[in-house]
């Protein structure tokens, strides 16, 4: 272990002359001791994975700090070793990291796997905020764990951890920009999780490396020649791909492995930019390139500051190859990332955190979540997606993933402009709030004081931010809701026995029930959760009992109620023209409404978010605007897509709910239906948006209700 301790010290050395050899050495005899007696699951002693991790970490030239802390990250979880003793030892910011990086035990309240893993995730991501250096160690750590996997005894857990390196820590690492730790988790994970197929591809690469020894080296000269001929120093470096990296082109492509051409990859070094493109210049004149593989990273860096420009060819005895042409800087952070020029003596600089505002928007979702694996979802969704680059009118550059939406746009401007968004222009045209956007889009948000999220924008945005947001606007919209509905079907109960909802009733209520205020009773009773009788016995006991109230079911109520659809005026519509209401979104009074005329028909008046709108983009002579007239009570049509329980009274307790909030159930029609749930389409007459709103939220609180929303298609 003490050659192990010198061996380090002379890698360290090398890259940091001032290096405190003393401090490095009692950190690696603490850690050596607290470590004494345990092993691994490979049967090695235990403290040969903290060496290896401090070896990682001092391969990518990283600081004394990070690496002492590497040597220590366990000892405080697995040892009988305190924070406070590291901090009197080894300083504060030794402290911090170990703290940062320590394996968290299980939460209080966490009842499953699912929920340990989002909570520590959430915590792992608050400590990479503040020193970003925590996340280096922890990828570390996983990277020589991965690389040990095998010794894990249960199939399972393999399972478990390689799934969680590959949904969390691999794009983890891409985020950052340190390629030779997500590779290698790739690789591992992919191992584990799909074993024959892994087998299969290395087996194939093993065989390739034997004919690649001469292709790689010839082609190598031959693009060094092409480039130099140009006047620009450089030196090119061939490889095969990883074999994970060739699994997720397999499956984008659909093809098996002996159709890819495009295995081999390799890199230019240039001394600057300017030779950048000047290299390129010469290798696109050299060989024919490959439609739709150019990109410019150095012109629009991705958001973990990686910059190159990436083409593909036809190259030398027609084989078609990746070529990637950067500085020996550019290098450097594709490398190591974060690591290449992270600010060490000040982690919470203007520098560090304007190179990875991505972690402070991760963080930011924390504030907007119910829960931690509603969090670790979203989170997930943000890691994974390549990006598109938008601009807003004053030309500054947002950068979201590839297939974000109008919506995505306004939340990542700012949380209030996503609020109140209610349209938007694309590049000078009006076009629907679910439109995907495309790299250089000019998006221009329309916002009303009045807007508000709607529920069915979840189905169509893509970043955790917009998502969290709108299920938080929802879950609150919701809960006034229910305490309105709830309240009212109180005050009906009490009128239905001769009594008053009066003040020194509800009085009553938080010491009855044990609640802080009357409205959370209400809220129960609107989502269902409570009946307004048992409210009403414990305010007045004196009531009988026995006195039971008929309670007319739900088809006896709608059979007995009297359609009022009247013919509906629509302003901005000249009298005598014919309106129809579009059967695609049915548009409720209280909506944002547009018409679509069409010649011999009349006016087709669509929701403003009607996805079908999109087939009127290029034809803005049809399109009105319309609103609606305020002509008093009236009937209107909605139509909802409903999936229940296949249990019997479902239906009924559905319909009951819908009599009892005054709507009329006009038509039912079955879709599917399986020996767990059935759905259909059911058409209401309600008052307007509003009357719709309130029917959906007491069904969703249904037990029998598995998913109810409006229609967005016929």
């Amino acid at each position: 272990m003490i050659e192990a301790a010198d061996q380090l010290y002379e890698k360290m050395i090398a890259y940091d002359p001032s290096l405190d050899g003393d401090r490095l050495r009692r950190a690696f005899m603490f850690g050596l001791e607290a470590h004494e007696g345990q092993s691994r699951a490979s049967g090695e002693p235990y403290y040969t994975h903290p060496i290896a991790v401090a070896n990682l970490l001092a391969d990518m030239n990283l600081d004394i700090d990070t690496v002492i802390t590497a040597l220590l990250h366990d000892t405080v979880e697995d040892c009988d070793v305190t924070l406070k003793t590291i901090d009197l030892a080894f300083g504060p910011s030794v402290a911090q990291l170990v703290d940062g990086v320590t394996k968290l035990s299980r939460i209080g309240r966490q009842t499953g796997q699912n929920s340990l893993q989002a909570e520590n995730f959430r915590k792992l991501l608050l400590a990479m905020s503040e020193d970003v250096r925590v996340l280096l160690i922890k990828l570390a750590d996983r990277t020589h764990n991965m690389r040990t996997i095998l010794h894990i005894p249960k199939p399972e857990k393999r399972a478990r951890i390689a799934r969680e390196t590959l949904e969390i820590y691999a794009p983890l690492a891409e985020r950052i920009g340190v390629t030779n730790f997500q590779h290698t988790l790739e690789d591992a994970a992919f191992a584990v999780l799909n074993e024959e197929m892994s087998q299969t591809i290395n087996a194939r690469l093993d065989y390739m490396v034997n004919e690649s020894e001469i292709i790689i080296p010839t082609i190598s000269v031959e693009l060094q020649d092409v480039v130099e001929r140009c006047g620009v120093e450089c030196s090119v470096s061939g490889r095969l791909k990883s074999a994970y990296s060739i699994w997720r082109k397999m499956q984008r492509k659909k093809v098996t492995m002996d159709q890819l051409s495009d295995i081999m990859a390799f890199r230019v070094l240039v001394p600057d930019v300017g030779d950048c493109y000047r290299a390129l210049g010469s290798i696109h004149g050299a060989y024919p390139n490959v439609m739709g593989r150019f990109k410019d990273y150095i012109s629009t860096p991705k958001r973990n500051g990686y910059q190159s420009l990436h083409t593909g060819v036809i190259g030398p005895e027609n084989h078609k190859i990746e070529i990637q042409v950067r500085t020996p800087e550019m290098h450097s952070v594709a490398e190591y990332g974060v690591a290449a020029h992270w600010n060490y003596n000040d982690p919470s600089s203007e520098e560090n955190i304007s190179k990875f505002k991505w972690i402070q928007e991760l963080v930011g979702i924390l504030d907007e979540e119910a829960g931690a694996e509603e969090f670790l979802e979203h989170t997930k969704m943000d890691l994974y997606h390549d990006q598109v680059f938008c601009f807003t009118p004053r030309g500054d550059l947002i950068a979201l993933p590839k297939g974000a939406t109008a919506v995505d746009f306004a939340y990542a401007v700012h949380s209030k402009v996503g609020e109140k968004c209610c349209g938007v222009r694309i590049n000078g045209k009006n076009r629907q709030l679910a439109s995907e956007l495309e790299n250089g889009d000019k998006i221009d948000i329309i916002t009303k004081p009045t807007a508000r999220p709607l529920a069915e924008w979840e189905s169509f945005v893509k970043t955790g931010r917009a998502k969290s947001a709108i299920r938080r606007a929802v879950r609150a919209e919701r809960a006034v809701e229910f305490s309105r509905v709830g309240r009212s079907m109180l005050q009906k109960s009490f009128s239905e026995a001769g009594k008053r909802l009066q003040k020194r009733s509800l009085d009553k209520i938080p010491q009855i029930f044990g609640v802080q205020k009357p409205e959370d009773i209400f809220a129960l009773i609107g989502e269902g959760r409570m009946q307004p009788a048992l409210v009403l016995e414990k305010i007045y006991p004196d009531l009988a009992k026995s006195k039971k109230r008929t309670r007319a079911s739900g088809f006896s109520n709608l059979s007995r109620a009297k359609s009022r659809n009247s013919q509906l005026t629509i302003q901005g519509i000249n009298p005598g023209v014919a309106i129809i209401m579009a059967r695609c979104c049915h548009p409720l009074p209280g909506e944002d409404i547009v018409g679509i005329f069409t010649t011999g028909k009349g006016v087709t008046v669509h929701r403003a978010d009607c996805p079908n709108l999109v087939d009127f983009n290029d034809m803005p002579e049809l399109w009105m605007d319309v609103g609606w007239e305020d002509e008093g009570p009236r009937r209107v049509m909605g139509r909802l897509n409903a999936v229940l329980s296949n249990e019997p009274g479902a239906l009924a307790a559905v319909a009951t709910i819908i009599g009892q909030q005054g709507g009329n159930i006009s038509d039912i029609h079955l879709t599917e239906r399986n020996a767990d749930f059935f759905s259909f389409k059911l058409d209401l007459e309600v008052k307007d948006v509003e009357h719709m709103r309130t029917i959906i939220a007491v069904l969703q609180a249904n037990n029998f209700v598995e998913r109810i929303e409006r229609a967005n298609t016929s």
